[in-house]
């Protein structure tokens, strides 16, 4: 069976609480990433989303729809993508790769206005830049300076198809 056929994005639901609280990181990234216990709860205009792997959360991340996405796109129509991790128990097995690989269909069927997603990645995080690069992100070349240090700005535009 191949991986994308196991590993889909979808809304968070509660039935998702228990699995994401208990939820690990190692230790290296939890200076990058916030848990998804710490993001159970969220504003209007934020969609917590779960990577899941044979219908069990193996990642989150949160799209953001607020006025912080003015920060990092001129763009009205651009959305946030923050808080991506994946669980360690299922690190290394592609679900990162594979759920960003998922988020430009996701988000056209859910969120269709949305034409391009933005994010913010440490200059020290090597591994999540590699990542976003691989799966399309582009660096816009635009600095932001974070809780630790100097932040990459990416986007990932869709092309008008």
């Amino acid at each position: 069976m191949e991986k994308e056929e196991y590993v889909k994005l979808t809304h968070f639901s509660n039935e998702h609480v228990e699995a994401l609280k208990s939820y690990k990181l190692p230790s290296e990234q939890e200076q990058f990433t916030s848990l998804p216990s710490n993001s159970l709860e969220v504003a209007d205009g934020q969609f917590r989303i779960v990577i899941l792997s044979k219908n069990e959360p193996v990642g989150f991340f949160i799209l953001h729809s607020t006025e912080r996405v003015k920060e990092y796109s001129e763009n009205p129509n651009a959305m946030l993508l923050t808080s991506l991790s994946v669980n360690r128990a299922h690190q290394g097995k592609g679900y990162a790769k594979q759920g960003m690989l998922l988020l430009k269909d996701f988000v056209k069927e859910e969120f269709p206005p949305c034409d391009e997603i933005v994010l913010a990645v440490n200059h020290k995080n090597v591994p999540a830049q590699k990542l976003y690069t691989k799966v399309g992100f582009k660096d816009t070349g635009k600095r932001k300076i974070g809780p630790i240090g100097e932040q990459y700005i990416m986007s990932l535009p869709f092309e008008n198809n």
